[in-house]
């Protein structure tokens, strides 16, 4: 009955704002400078999102997620001269990356007063996407939606139809950018249910090397959402490291699809950090379209409260001769809910593909949750293919040797906790973002205790 009434719900609200037609319609006005595919782009993506409707509990992909707290409401997009200082440069100095290219965005629109970027540096160009819609709407025809396989997804469709700014990164072939990229997304929460939608596209020439780092925070407790997109495009030979930090605040609604297509005898890393949002949402989807790629996939969710963090997964070996590892890691007490969904398709022909699976869970409390399901879908023959889950809580064994040491249980219980996640932590390949994580983990599992079974 309850699921019942929360889809009739949706559906009233969908059919109450019209799917955000009117706030579309004024965007359109104010983008008649647009070049034509773009505004066909959009259009098309509006329509798909009107058709979809938000997600109910019926698609497989959100049967542990509920979005009625997002579709109940009616967000307005963030105005764009929220930009103009709205955060202040000490909210900002906790996020910074030491010696970073570092851009930064405003409720989804670029600052250029709190950047530090060059437009061109050391074989890797930054810039708004915005920018380069006005200056060379080209680079960014060949790009916008053609990684994004999964633009069926009601979110993905919201973000194309309504997105303003975002980041444009290129790394030229053949060059090894040793200083990261910092991609810096802040919602600076003045007003209530307002919604930003950034779009990230980078680059990987062939034979190139980069770190390219997004991170989004809040500042402030207003209800806010944010809708991203990120396209990877990784060309032959290449190596990228991505890492994405969402430490948004216990207010916000965060859901965000990653796209990556590899090249062959490319290599992708990427790192995924989730503590912050009352509702997260992370889709990572990897393609790979030449062989002899790799992909390794890195995932810390710590969630407490009533928080809901979600990752959904997929590897597609659709080449042979690929290799694939992925380690995801959850932490939860409180009543917070976990979900882990990762599935790896090797599709047929894809021979001599190699690929690990590993999610594990720890739970401290008893009315903490978490929903794994791991998955392998396997059409060719002559592959090494291999999987595992756990859910648990602390090491009993482990725990009695701290103590018999002298450690008082708390203590005990958060260098356990702390080990757990550190062990993601510290395949980070920067020190000055390894560092800042760690830092970061040690402060939140100081503070942990109130919630967790001891209690």
């Amino acid at each position: 009955m309850e699921a019942m009434q929360t889809t009739e719900t949706m559906e009233k609200t969908v059919q109450e704002n019209g799917l955000y037609r009117d706030a579309f319609a004024a965007l359109e006005r104010g983008r008649r400078d647009e070049p034509a595919w773009l505004r066909r782009l959009r259009e098309e993506a509006f329509t798909r999102f009107s058709e979809l409707g938000f997600p109910s509990a019926k698609v497989e992909a959100w049967k542990y997620t509920n979005t009625a707290p997002i579709a109940e409401k009616v967000w307005t997009p963030a105005p764009r001269s929220a930009a103009r200082g709205a955060v202040s440069e000490r909210a900002l100095a906790p996020w910074r990356i030491p010696g970073a290219v570092e851009i930064v965005f405003v409720n989804g629109t670029f600052s250029e007063k709190h950047s530090r970027v060059p437009v061109a540096r050391g074989g890797v160009t930054v810039q708004s996407l915005a920018d380069l819609l006005t200056s060379s709407p080209e680079k960014a025809e060949a790009w916008i939606g053609k990684q994004t396989a999964g633009e069926v997804s009601a979110f993905a469709s919201w973000n194309t139809a309504f997105f303003v700014d975002g980041a444009y990164v290129e790394i030229v072939p053949g060059a090894v950018v040793t200083t990261p990229v910092h991609l810096l997304f802040v919602t600076a929460q003045e007003n209530a249910l307002v919604v930003s939608s950034p779009r990230v596209l980078v680059l990987a020439g062939a034979r190139s090397q980069a770190t390219v780092v997004e991170t989004y925070v809040g500042d402030g407790e207003a209800v806010s959402l944010t809708n991203a997109v990120t396209e990877i495009s990784v060309r032959e030979s290449a190596v990228l490291e991505h890492l994405k930090r969402q430490e948004e605040s216990r207010s916000a609604y965060h859901v965000h699809a990653i796209e990556t297509r590899q090249a062959r005898g490319s290599g992708f890393t990427q790192h995924n950090l989730t503590i912050g949002g009352l509702l997260a949402r992370t889709d990572l989807n990897t393609l790979f379209t030449g062989e002899g790629a790799e992909c390794t996939l890195n995932g810390l969710f710590v969630g407490s409260g009533t928080q809901h963090l979600d990752n959904h997964t997929r590897i597609d070996h659709a080449q042979p001769h690929c290799s694939s590892r992925e380690l995801y890691k959850g932490i939860l007490d409180g009543k917070a809910r976990g979900v882990f969904h990762g599935t790896i398709l090797v599709r047929k022909g894809a021979q001599k593909t190699d690929a690990m699976q590993t999610n594990k869970n720890l739970l401290l409390s008893r009315e903490a949750l978490v929903d794994s399901t791991p998955a392998l879908e396997i059409l060719a023959d002559d592959v090494k293919c291999r999987h595992g889950s756990t859910i648990g809580q602390l090491d009993a064994n482990a725990l009695f040797y701290l103590r018999s040491r002298g450690i008082d249980e708390d203590h005990a219980r958060s260098m356990l906790t702390y080990a757990f996640a550190a062990d993601v932590a510290g395949r980070i390949k920067i020190p000055a973002i390894r560092s800042q994580i760690e830092t970061l983990l040690g402060l939140r599992f100081s503070q942990t205790g109130s919630e967790e079974i001891s209690s």
